[in-house]
């Protein structure tokens, strides 16, 4: 585990953000405002999402070996989550183990659901989890190419406005890597919790993506059994 700190080195200083509003290359390049600290932590991030996500599909293929998927592995997915942000940041080996067990158990309590869309046709599982990866990194470069605070307000018009559904989802997942790129600007550079609020955001909408998906297939399969008959 050490890897995730011997890998993305530390940086003490942050050099203040351009506060220009023209669309440049540099501008691109640079995330508009994402200060050298910032783009570091942010690949500290999305490494440890990527890990999560590797952990989380091994938690599925658990499930469907030897059907573990369920209440309890609901319950110890929280406990987990609750165990990583009761630790102190400094200990980082305990709290990426936790991330990783999260993540694990995560997976093997969406197994139900990922072996019912193996089984009811496999390609609706692959085109989800692309759709969700496809979202995802759409929604979060439009997080950190747009100007610091411009999406965070958004936060309180889809808890008051909207309570169900994907775009609920997909747009916390456009606020909370803002607010990420925003805490780490004053500071906050805990990557393991960030990359754990990323990860809950990517399965929210990914299984929200996959019942979707499920739902129109069944339509279609209903739909075909009454012109036959």
């Amino acid at each position: 585990m050490e890897s995730f700190s011997s890998f993305f080195g530390s940086q003490s200083q942050s050099p203040s953000p351009s506060r220009g509003s023209s669309w440049t290359y540099d501008s691109l390049k640079n995330f508009r405002q994402i200060s050298p600290v910032v783009q570091t932590h942010l690949k500290q991030v999305y490494l440890s999402l990527c890990c999560a996500l590797v952990a989380s599909a091994i938690g599925a293929y658990l499930h469907i070996l030897w059907n573990i998927g369920g209440l309890l592995t609901t319950f110890a997915t929280l406990g987990c989550m609750f165990w990583l942000l009761a630790t102190p940041p400094y200990e980082e080996q305990k709290r990426v183990s936790l991330l990783m067990a999260s993540a694990l158990f995560q997976g093997a309590s969406i197994g139900p659901l990922i072996e019912l869309a193996i089984n009811f046709e496999p390609s609706i599982l692959v085109s989800a989890f692309m759709g969700t990866a496809i979202a995802f990194a759409c929604f979060s470069g439009a997080a950190m190419l747009a100007r610091r605070r411009e999406y965070l307000y958004l936060g309180g018009f889809l808890s008051s406005g909207l309570y169900f559904g994907l775009l609920v989802f997909v747009g916390y997942m456009v606020v909370d890597t803002q607010e990420i790129i925003e805490k780490a600007h004053f500071g906050d550079l805990d990557y393991v919790k960030h990359a754990l609020t990323l990860f809950t955001d990517f399965v929210a909408v990914f299984v929200r993506i996959l019942i979707i998906m499920l739902k129109n297939s069944a339509e279609k399969e209903e739909r075909k059994k009454r012109r036959r008959d």
